[in-house]
């Protein structure tokens, strides 16, 4: 079974600032840079890498640019959900072909009425039978345009063989702490928030993937890795740092806020993908003053 314990990072896109295609060269320096720190991997074309907004031939190129960068035992994990199942397992289909390790499948939301537990089920069962590699089921912020997996569905779930994990992006740590109790032993409970990850780990959780690491890849693996040696001190002054910074940039201002954390850091954030809106010159400062709170040096 994959190992998921540890920090892994939600890479942010970045498009060329002509043509608005995907710039592979930025996305290779970006990769460098954050696998220069002990995160356990990467995961391609999720939430923070505005996978909505993805071609599916870019989806692909971004997985097979990433996997010529991420080795040395990392993972590289892809997002596939899509609103059927046909085209879910399209996605897993090509992320396997691609190299990926694990895909992170986001439940089918349009039809948010009639996807009853029994859909759901049904979707996620079909989708982990076919799928060529592990499946981690994600529980997307519900501030976005989804829905509310019951714990009860993914504890059954978690019965699946081929079902590795779950990302829990919801922001409640009682929420984490249900998902724990109520998956199989083994089962593997990721944090989606960087405010939750030490706590996330005191209830069970394995890790966390977590976009503020695109940010503070170094700090955030560390909280992690010094809470799984006894380092709990370590691991709590370090959460002191990730923490406000998850607030004000992901939680506050978003994929926008963290693509323009990367380019006052020397990495390639640029703009999002229309219709996201950049931010404007006080956000822009407003991520300024948090980096510079969480003692990054911008």
């Amino acid at each position: 079974m994959v190992d998921l314990s540890g920090v892994l990072i939600p890479a942010t896109t970045p498009f060329d600032p002509v043509t608005g295609e995907v710039d592979v060269v930025g996305m290779r320096s970006n990769l460098r840079a954050w696998l220069a720190h002990p995160v356990r991997g990467i995961v391609v074309g999720g939430s923070t890498g505005e996978a909505v907004l993805l071609d599916e031939d870019e989806r692909r190129l971004l997985l097979e640019t990433a996997r010529e960068v991420v080795d040395g035992g990392r993972l590289l994990v892809a997002g596939t959900g899509a609103e059927s199942t046909r085209a879910t397992l399209r996605l897993c289909r090509t992320a396997a072909e691609a190299g990926a390790d694990a895909v992170l499948v986001q439940p089918p939301a349009f039809y948010r009425g009639a996807m009853t537990p029994e859909a759901l089920a049904l979707h996620y069962r079909r989708v982990a039978d076919d799928c060529p590699v592990p499946v981690i089921v994600y529980q997307v912020p519900l501030r976005l345009s989804t829905l509310d997996l019951p714990t009860g569905l993914v504890a059954e779930l978690s019965r699946h063989e081929n079902v590795v994990g779950v990302k829990d992006s919801r922001g409640a740590l009682e929420l984490v702490g249900d998902l724990v109790e109520a998956c199989r032993n083994g089962f593997q409970v990721l944090v989606g928030n960087g405010a939750l990850l030490y706590a996330g780990l005191e209830v069970g959780a394995v890790g966390g993937i977590l976009a503020v690491a695109n940010l503070m890849p170094g700090a955030s693996a560390g909280v992690a890795e010094a809470f799984r040696a006894g380092r709990t001190a370590e691991a709590g002054r370090l959460q002191e740092r990730v923490g406000p910074l998850h607030k004000a940039v992901v939680a506050g201002l978003g994929v926008p806020g963290v693509k323009a954390g990367l380019d006052l850091l020397g990495l390639r954030g640029g703009q999002p993908r229309p219709p996201l809106r950049p931010p404007n010159d006080g956000d822009v400062e407003a991520v300024r003053a948090a980096l510079r709170r969480a003692g990054l040096d911008v």
